[in-house]
């Protein structure tokens, strides 16, 4: 516990899922605040008043925002900056978006569904990070992004969401490298297999149950988010392999 004592934290995609758990989690590590980003306000209301029912000390910002609109990615950091006094410790790059579903090949893909999923996807993150670094170079700090295998293997059928995922690890790796000495490390995580309404909808006829809660895989991004991985800069992991804590010198 307490691993995250102090910390101010920013979640997109927070309404449900991993990132709804990944909010939880953090609050019960301790986290000072937490900025949670998602379309849906009345989910994340929600979202809050849990963490206030077990980290009632835990400062909670909700803000209601289309990450694929610049101007309010611009929003989001704007007021989770003011909000938490200029402090930001943790961005985490959650937020996905599918595309259609079912999913069509890429070609049957529409223009205007595969520019949504990319500027959801990867351009979101790219202005996240763009616009939340000054304050987080004065401090140091921790950017994790949400990969997937779908972004190492272009599988047929997962078309943009794929395509946004492959640039979202060439993102990662070149952030990484370009802020390596800055005191702010960029990694990425593979969450894997969960049972989300996002997975359930991108495989209709598959077995959930064969799927990770999302409250099993979120130990790496505390992590990551914590001072303990203060080192480790430019690394992919995957949360639900057991051995993720020794590939970084710690018990798994």
């Amino acid at each position: 516990m307490n691993k995250l004592q102090g910390k101010h934290v920013l979640i997109t995609g927070a309404s449900q899922g991993l990132g709804r758990q990944l909010a939880i989690d953090f609050a019960r590590e301790g986290a000072a605040g937490l900025a949670i980003v998602a379309r849906d306000v009345r989910a994340l209301n929600e979202v809050r008043d849990r963490i206030h029912e077990i980290a009632p000390q835990a400062r909670i910002l909700v803000i209601g925002a289309d990450l694929a609109k610049e101007a309010d990615v611009e929003r989001v950091i704007a007021l989770t900056l003011s909000t938490f006094g200029g402090q930001l410790d943790v961005l985490v790059n959650n937020a996905s978006a599918l595309g259609p579903v079912p999913m069509p090949y890429l070609l049957d893909f529409p223009l205007e569904d595969f520019r949504n999923v990319l500027d959801v996807n990867l351009i979101a993150p790219f202005l996240l990070i763009k616009k939340a670094l000054p304050a987080m170079i004065e401090c140091g700090g921790s950017i994790i992004n949400v990969t997937s295998d779908a972004g190492i293997i272009g599988y047929p059928g997962w078309g943009a969401y794929g395509i946004s995922k492959f640039g979202l690890e060439g993102l990662s790796q070149t952030w990484a490298a370009e802020l390596e000495g800055t005191g702010v490390r960029v990694n990425w995580v593979d969450p894997g297999s969960m049972n989300t309404a996002m997975h359930r909808a991108a495989e209709p006829d598959a077995d959930p149950s064969q799927w990770a809660d999302p409250a099993d895989v979120t130990g790496v991004f505390i992590y990551l988010a914590s001072d303990a991985s203060r080192e480790v800069n430019g690394q992919r992991f995957q949360a639900q392999e057991e051995d993720w804590g020794r590939s970084v010198g710690r018990p798994a």
